[in-house]
């Protein structure tokens, strides 16, 4: 089942972000149905299926089925949906579409055993919770205690940047914990202050490098703190 899986997966990858150009996007999204690309595309899939799964008669009737619904998602996220929705949600929701399609054809071969006792167990639970602590629920405990400053903070980058920035540094910082990498976490810190404070240090910005390096630092404790608590509350279930 997961050489299956595998199989299907790196036909998938290659079908679609390897050998389809920029030149047959560009087609597809100027004339539509109309385009020669879109079909070819799902031609190149199905060959791919059929070259992995090494052109096995079991396997000939399914890559077809999935080829084509290959065409149908692709006709959906493409053409119809193309104006609708940004570019990002439409990417996720064409993959998603995918790979649920993905999921049925490996389905018609081994039938999926879903172990519930593990998706919610105890360790999961606990991981889900410090994800949403080391992201949203830190995000908004920082926005508090920066207030206490009063610190007018320039507001011409990108809208809630420094949000994200956050959430993202965070979570880098949760991984390279839990899977002892403390090194990572002072690469993160030396790059951190490379491009945020060299450039403060040019413009002589005293206040805001001072604000900036207290946000990092409770930023950091905060990850390392809610990691730290992971690992201790994950021995002990």
């Amino acid at each position: 089942m997961f050489e299956l899986i595998l199989k299907i997966t790196l036909a998938h990858l290659l079908g679609d972000f390897v050998f389809q150009t920029n030149k047959m996007v560009a087609d597809i999204d100027a004339k539509k149905l109309k385009s020669k690309y879109l079909y070819l595309h799902a031609l190149i899939h199905l060959l791919l299926l059929l070259i992995v799964t090494g052109f096995e008669k079991q396997y000939f009737f399914p890559a077809i089925l999935l080829a084509f619904s290959h065409l149908v998602i692709d006709i959906i996220t493409k053409i119809i949906l193309r104006n609708k929705v940004n570019a990002i949600n439409n990417l996720l929701l064409d993959q998603i579409a995918h790979g649920i399609a993905i999921a049925l054809f490996i389905n018609y071969f081994y039938t999926y055993k879903i172990d519930f006792d593990f998706i919610f167990s105890s360790e999961n639970y606990l991981l889900f919770i410090s994800l949403v602590s080391i992201t949203y629920v830190s995000a908004i405990v920082m926005k508090k205690i920066m207030a206490i400053f009063n610190y007018p903070f320039p507001n011409n980058g990108i809208k809630e940047a420094g949000k994200y920035i956050g959430m993202l540094e965070r979570l880098f910082i949760f991984i390279f914990i839990v899977t002892s990498f403390w090194e990572g976490v002072g690469f993160l810190l030396a790059a951190k202050s490379i491009f945020r404070f060299g450039d403060l240090k040019e413009n002589k910005e005293i206040k805001l490098t001072e604000y900036i390096l207290i946000g990092t630092l409770i930023s950091f404790g905060l990850a390392i703190l809610i990691a730290e608590l992971y690992l201790k509350l994950k021995s002990i279930i």
